[in-house]
């Protein structure tokens, strides 16, 4: 939306107030003028997380609260970017349901229709106790809220391409083998959203240039780095991916 500034002038008709009118005209006038660019400068200015203004949608368990700029008892602290938490409650909170301190057992008693939920049993409860610390840039997920929407910005789910945006992604755990062992295994992922003119072929992304970004994910981001390290596992240790052209954020 552009910015819009109006002049107002006035004229004096008769010539014996002309003096006393221009004087309560301008007066006017400039106090219109101001209140003006005052109201359209507020219009645009971005709501923060410090207001308290931006609130969790309806749906989450949190619904109606206030975002702060810490740590949410899920692990969410927008203000930084930043994730720090069990893989578990990177969602069941927009779900509606409290936060997953790792007892089982407790939780489903407390919770029995999350049981129910088909998506949240089959992409994260199995990976429910994973400790996942992630960061990401303004341009996959904004703590602010400029379009006047009550939320944070974010791209929509099919607007990603071209917009920067990046997600750094790692998260550990660990296992019993069949023989009693402990195996701790980590892995790290940095996830970039594709430029505007990038071409999917076989699975990976390419520039106009023909440069190969990186490996698809979701249709519309790219892994530009994998590593995976798990030493009781049978795969390869260490770096599963790393893109020939882009390995940092930055464009290049």
């Amino acid at each position: 939306m552009k910015k819009s500034y109006y002049l107002f002038s006035l004229i004096a008709i008769f010539v014996f107030i002309a003096v006393s009118c221009e004087s309560t005209a301008v007066e006017e006038s400039t106090l219109e003028l101001i209140q003006s660019k005052k109201e359209n400068d507020l219009s645009k200015e971005c709501v923060t997380i410090q207001s308290g203004e931006i609130k969790y949608l309806g749906g989450h368990y949190l619904a109606g609260e206030s975002l702060t700029t810490g740590f949410d008892i899920y692990g969410y602290n927008y203000q930084a970017h930043l994730f720090k938490g069990l893989y578990a409650n990177l969602y069941i909170g927009k779900a509606g349901y409290p936060p997953y301190q790792g007892d089982d057992e407790a939780y489903l008693i407390e919770n029995p229709s999350i049981i129910d939920n088909e998506y949240i049993m089959e992409y994260y409860w199995p990976y429910r106790n994973d400790e996942v610390n992630m960061t990401w840039n303004d341009a996959w997920l904004s703590n602010k809220d400029c379009n006047g929407d009550g939320m944070l910005d974010e791209p929509a789910y099919n607007e990603v391409i071209g917009t920067g945006g990046w997600e750094n992604f790692h998260s550990k755990g660990s296992y019993e083998t069949e023989n009693g062992e402990i195996c701790k295994w980590v892995q790290h992922y940095k996830i970039i959203a594709v430029p505007a003119d990038a071409n999917l072929i076989d699975n990976y992304w390419y520039d106009s240039n023909g440069n190969e970004i990186g490996e698809d994910f979701w249709g519309q981001w790219a892994i530009i780095q994998k590593v995976f390290n798990d030493p009781c596992g049978e795969e390869k240790n260490g770096v599963q991916y790393l893109s020939p052209f882009r390995v940092g954020f930055g464009n290049r």
